[in-house]
């Protein structure tokens, strides 16, 4: 509990002086007599003993009303907060190519699997310089023949995360293919609507009677949209250039950083009838569409040819992409003078009683 107006309680000190002079007006007596030698053998009622109780209750009675004024009130802290994050739309080749074998610190994975377990590692954090995108938002776009939402942005990372895992690269061959340019375009298209996104979800989750999982969708605020866009391959069908799809993205002030997977020496393993054999695939990979593609949002090109090199461009995104969450804290106030007014109010009305009654006096 506090106060409003504390220095009100100062005039609780003037209180004994009150005290004080009401015991000095009573050495003064109303009738006098000329001698009180009979009086002192008169014996003292009960009533007379407690008659002093009238002063207490007015002293009383004052002091609860100076707690009053003085406006007691109880503090509930409330704490809002709002996020300035990133808009990240992670879009990730799953063409037949990314099937090719790659280092990940001394075993040897696919590079779609190592590019999903440094993702996870961007998005989670982990104890090699990534701290972790918590309070961004975060949609997933594979592509391969045909450019796909896998998952819509969310700021809960874990079902991101699920959609990562479960996504395997395409094992038909109508389906395989590069199309850069198409998974640009979508991924700029959900950044440019990633706002309007998360409040018509929310609208919709109130509506069906949903509960909302992450209150944090009240108060984020986009700071900067980019698409990180990794791939080992070269643009081979879809509707729109990869330049085109950058020069929408540059127009809605979406920045682009573009990594290219995979070295010169990669190599698939096959199985046949005859036993698994290790296949060379060589390098595919449109280093100087990516650039241009960088270059032209005002992002940045990254060659990764294992998962440390992967990792280290990844943590370079992580530096210069800083998200800003700021807490507000402010204090709801419920007023408290009530009680002690009427309080007040009581020993007022019971004092005045008594004195009319039970400690009533002539004069």
């Amino acid at each position: 509990m506090s106060f409003h107006s504390w220095w009100v309680l100062f005039l609780l000190f003037f209180l004994p002086v009150l005290a004080f002079l009401r015991l000095w007006k009573k050495r003064h007596a109303t009738v006098k007599f000329p001698s009180l030698a009979d009086f002192r053998n008169c014996p003292v009622s009960l009533r007379l003993r407690l008659r002093p109780l009238l002063h207490i209750l007015r002293l009383l009675c004052i002091a609860l009303l100076i707690i009053a004024l003085a406006r007691p009130r109880k503090g509930t802290v409330l704490s809002e907060i709002s996020t300035e994050g990133v808009a990240i739309e992670v879009v990730v080749d799953r063409s037949g190519s990314m099937g090719a074998e790659m280092d990940y610190y001394g075993d040897t994975l696919s590079r779609f699997d190592v590019v999903k377990r440094v993702l996870s590692d961007f998005i989670n954090g982990d104890k090699k310089g990534l701290a972790g995108r918590r309070s961004d938002l975060l949609g997933l776009i594979t592509f391969a023949r045909y450019a796909d939402t896998t998952c819509p942005m969310v700021l809960t990372h874990n079902i991101l995360l699920e959609f990562m895992k479960q996504t395997e690269i395409v094992n038909l061959r109508s389906e395989d293919g590069t199309a850069i340019g198409d998974a640009i375009a979508l991924a700029a298209a959900r950044l440019k609507t990633a706002e309007q996104e998360i409040q018509d979800r929310r609208a919709r989750l109130i509506q069906a009677g949903e509960k909302i999982t992450d209150e944090r969708e009240d108060g984020f605020k986009i700071k900067s949209k980019i698409i990180i866009l990794l791939t080992d391959g070269i643009n081979n069908v879809g509707q729109y250039h990869p330049l085109q799809a950058a020069e929408l993205a540059k127009e809605w002030n979406i920045k682009i950083y573009t990594i290219g997977i995979g070295s010169a020496n990669a190599f698939m393993t096959v199985q046949t009838p005859l036993g698994t054999y290790k296949m060379p695939t060589g390098q595919n990979l449109d280093e100087t569409l990516l650039k241009n593609i960088a270059e032209k949002t005002g992002g940045f090109y990254g060659r990764a040819d294992d998962a440390e090199a992967l990792h280290e461009i990844v943590e370079k995104i992580d530096k210069l992409e800083k998200t800003e969450v700021k807490s507000f804290q402010f204090t709801q106030y419920s007023e408290l003078f009530g009680p002690w007014t009427k309080a007040a109010l009581f020993l007022l009305v019971l004092e005045i009683i008594a004195s009319c009654t039970v400690f009533r006096k002539i004069p």
